[in-house]
């Protein structure tokens, strides 16, 4: 089923002076309601006391520094968990910390989170604190096996809690049941964040900076990990993520990141003074995210935490190299998966909820497979690995209007058995299920979608924001839609549509088409759709056609020049 142009419905808030009027229509079409909501000075964020457990945590860690224990940070395998362990490793060393470690669990040894496994591994090291960073929600047994040792323990995640929780010194999580904190969408990267800025608070109030004779740290100088972190983690951009995010990316703009950053912009060829939010999701994250897929996270964290450039450039490569390795495993996987899903038909054939298994699949890159069979086909998808000879891994992807981890939940209080563990957030959720029960499980997963999910929203949509006009299509526009975000997830960028007449098309890289268009006042446009269909593009009996595009500004060789993000677009023949 291809997808549909959808305009949002067009509209505005009564406290929208000042504001240019298309970003009055823009935000106000992504909920905002006052122009305070659009405040992005640190001023504006959230206090750290609202958080429920923060006192806690600072107490138990301000005693740490006092009296000079070995803290451990246990971080995740992804590039929120690699910013997250940075972060508090850097934050820790600057509060003068005398001993601080971190471990990172390897996915294809100890699985996910604070198991009683890891806990084995860290005793080699004989820690005194252990600090979970992205999570430990869900580690009862690890917690408790760690609290055997007499060691304290402090879980700091965003991730939803099960009905148990751990028996931690101290948890901060703003998702925990009644927590007061009113923003429930920062990264595990924004909750470590935060549990520092309380930690200097607390810090400053004991004159221990001055005891110390250390500088107080600054904590804007972690923004750029925060920014990272955030947008690689797609958690929605609320209006406390937009400000986390802003700053970050002001300071990266400004020169001021940390080199590890800077070495990974620098081997993509991005200028980081042109930073925008979506090259952190789609530039810096991948190369973050593959040295947790495909070998061990530890390399990316030491990337981040390197201060010698000509260091962080040598780690920066090796990252880049993996990622490369990663898309060839991926475009593998996806070509079997695709022709495996060729026993149905049509796509109407395919189960509501889909669940897609092979033994030869790679266990770090299923988590993007899933994403992709879930754009082409607009469904939720589980793609399932091997783990070890009798149980498999999935990695679920959700639609709009799904919650995966409830559907989750619901399968596996209905079907006892069915599933081993699982756990994550509304979009995205990981699972352990038996080999022998991927078929009933994968009945029951189509089974509890269907209920949820009806023909309308199973079918791809493309909200657009309605139809810019050709005097509206210049740099001016662009340049006024790059500075009004960050955009991203619930938050997205501005998606426009309208109608153009096709002067020019070719092929680039057997992939992508560039396209030469004539907008109604006779101007000339460029404009590029990525991965596209090559069995309906290049169109040469296409002379109008009807796209939806995000504006962009092209920089090359100090020439910039407006152009179009092909989102979508359908040929108008004139046959």
């Amino acid at each position: 089923m291809d997808k549909v142009i959808v305009r949002r419905e067009q509209q505005s808030f009564a406290q929208s002076e000042g504001l240019d009027p298309l970003l009055a229509q823009i935000f106000a079409a992504r909920g905002i309601t006052s122009v305070r909501e659009l405040e992005r000075d640190l001023r504006a964020l959230l206090p750290f006391k609202d958080l429920g457990g923060i006192d806690q945590a600072v107490k138990v860690l301000f005693q740490a520094l006092e009296q000079k224990k070995h803290i451990m940070i246990v971080g995740d395998f992804d590039a929120d968990g690699a910013t997250s362990t940075s972060l508090a490793v850097t934050a820790l060393r600057h509060f003068g910390a005398q001993k601080v470690s971190y471990i990172v669990p390897n996915r294809f040894e100890y699985g996910y989170g604070l198991t009683p496994e890891i806990v084995a591994y860290a005793a080699q090291q004989n820690p005194d604190v252990l600090i979970t960073v992205d999570n430990g929600i869900s580690s009862i047994e690890g917690v408790a096996s760690a609290k055997s040792r007499g060691w304290q323990v402090v879980v700091t995640d965003h991730h939803l809690p099960g009905d148990q929780l751990p028996d931690a010194d101290a948890i901060v999580n703003p998702n925990q049941k009644n927590d007061p904190f009113p923003s429930k969408a920062m990264a595990g990267v924004g909750v470590i964040f935060y549990v520092m800025l309380g930690l200097r608070s607390y810090c400053r109030e004991q004159n221990w900076f001055e005891r110390q004779e250390i500088p107080e740290p600054n904590m804007a100088e972690l923004l750029d990990l925060v920014a990272l972190g955030t947008v690689a983690d797609v958690v929605p951009l609320d209006q406390n993520n937009r400000i986390l995010v802003h700053q970050g990316l002001s300071r990266i703009r400004g020169g001021f990141a940390r080199p590890g950053i800077l070495a990974l912009l620098e081997i993509a060829g991005k200028n980081p003074s042109k930073l925008v939010a979506n090259d952190l999701g789609f530039v810096v994250g991948p190369r973050l995210n593959a040295a947790g897929r495909l070998a061990d996270m530890s390399k990316g964290i030491a990337c981040l935490l390197s201060t010698d450039i000509s260091v962080a450039r040598e780690l920066a490569q090796e990252l880049d190299t993996l990622n490369n390795e990663r898309k060839e495993i991926e475009w593998g996987m996806r070509e079997q998966a695709m022709q495996n899903l060729k026993q149905f038909k049509m796509s109407s054939n395919l189960p509501v909820g889909l669940c897609i298994f092979d033994e030869n699949w790679h266990q770090g890159v299923i988590g993007i497979l899933a994403s992709r069979i879930k754009e082409m086909h607009h469904r939720p998808v589980i793609a399932f690995a091997l783990s070890n000879e009798n149980e498999i891994k999935g990695s679920a992807r959700s639609v709009t209007g799904l919650h995966i981890r409830d559907v989750l939940d619901a399968i596996a209080s209905q079907n006892p058995g069915l599933v081993t563990k699982f756990g994550g957030h509304a979009m995205a959720a990981g699972l352990t299920i038996p080999r022998e029960n991927f078929s009933q499980f994968s009945a029951a997963f189509d089974q509890e979608v269907r209920k949820h999910l009806n023909d309308t929203e199973l079918r791809g949509q493309i909200l657009s924001d309605g139809e810019l006009t050709a005097t509206q299509l210049n740099l001016k526009t662009a340049e006024l839609l790059r500075e009004a975000g960050p955009w991203g997830q619930n938050f997205p960028e501005p998606v426009f549509d309208g109608r153009f007449e096709v002067v020019q098309q070719r092929l680039l890289k057997e992939k992508h088409l560039k396209l030469t268009l004539k907008t109604t006042n006779n101007n000339f446009i460029d404009a590029i759709a990525f991965n596209i269909d090559n069995n309906k593009w290049p169109n040469y009996h296409c002379d109008q056609i009807h796209l939806a595009y995000r504006l962009d500004i092209n920089e090359w060789q100090e020439r910039r020049q407006v152009q179009l993000i092909v989102e979508h677009m359908e040929a108008i023949s004139s046959e």
